[in-house]
């Protein structure tokens, strides 16, 4: 074994390339603090129960490893997100605050979004606001920061997991059918949500197969709010999806409505969006809501934001 070689996907910059993120990443964090939020370094461990929170997914991918130190289970950070929760919930106020970083994180394994095991996660997030236009301010920042990388066009993939919520909520399913219905959805597979209604007897059976088709321009918007009518926490999901796609109108941004969009992170309460060009086969950036992830901190808080991989964009010729 040659002793220079790194592990498979594990990655590094040097060079032109390590100067191309640096510059990128200088014009970010600038934007970011023009924009109100504040530049934070999480550590790179942590506690493991810190680290886990709710989210089996984010569980799959952390390094774990004991300390000699202290005899505990330690971590490195696979997702920023849930240390920014401790972070914000150390604050200990009920003001909207906002955070950015630029951080590297390392995960067991590459998934569907990120290209190496070790990517630099950069992002920005909004705690304290359960209103609409916090979305709508973390959007456009992400919209901001791919074009500060000169990407375009953008192509904007745009749901609400409430939706499925809402209707979940309805169900009497058990730990194990709800997971795998859950993943059916986060693999958009007709197929799959076709034979798990037939073998489960759930109460709104049509409903969850109409979401599975609720995918395109605005006039998704309207037949989604015939279909859930007599669902008020979907109507109010819908009703926001609504509001933010009127106000990306405005924009060169082209919006895509999905309905039935889950991420793989479990953690995600509302909102959800991701980020695409026609030269990349994946999502460029995603993000989307997820109120009371704090609440393992014991301060639960509305929060929305987005994460992008740094080192990838930043190497795009």
């Amino acid at each position: 074994m040659n002793t220079w070689q790194l592990p498979e996907g594990i990655d590094e910059l040097t060079g032109d390339r390590a100067l191309a993120f640096e510059s990128v990443r200088r014009k970010l964090i600038d934007l970011y603090a023009q924009k109100g939020f504040a530049l934070v370094i999480p550590p790179m461990v942590e506690n493991i129960e810190s680290l886990l929170l709710t989210s089996d997914s984010v569980n799959e991918k952390t390094f774990k490893f004991l300390d000699p130190v202290s005899g505990k289970m330690l971590g490195v950070h696979a997702d920023i997100t849930p240390q920014i929760a401790r972070i914000d919930a150390k604050q200990g106020d009920d003001k909207v605050a906002k955070y950015c970083y630029v951080n590297a994180i390392l995960q067991t394994r590459a998934d569907d979004f990120y290209t190496s095991r070790s990517p630099i996660q950069a992002g920005a997030e909004l705690y304290g606001s359960d209103n609409v236009t916090a979305d709508i301010e973390v959007i456009e920042l992400m919209l901001e920061s791919l074009k500060m990388l000169s990407i375009k066009p953008i192509v904007l993939s745009l749901g609400n997991v409430a939706v499925f919520d809402a209707l979940i909520e309805r169900e009497a399913l058990n730990d194990e059918q709800l997971s795998k219905l859950r993943q059916i959805f986060v693999k958009h597979s007709v197929p799959d949500l076709t034979v798990f209604l037939q073998n489960n007897t759930l109460s709104h059976a049509d409903k969850f197969s109409a979401l599975m088709r609720l995918e395109g321009d605005a006039g998704v918007l309207n037949e989604a709010l015939t279909i859930f009518k007599d669902i008020p926490k979907a109507k109010i999901a819908i009703q926001d999806l609504i509001k933010i796609n009127d106000k990306l109108s405005a924009t060169d941004v082209e919006v895509v409505l999905d309905l039935a969009e889950l991420k793989a992170y479990e953690y995600h309460t509302g909102v959800v969006f991701s980020a695409y060009n026609e030269n990349y086969a994946k999502a460029l950036a995603q993000g989307g809501r997820y109120n009371g992830l704090s609440a393992s901190f014991g301060c639960s808080r509305a929060a929305t934001g987005f994460s992008f991989d740094l080192k990838f964009l930043s190497q795009r010729k």
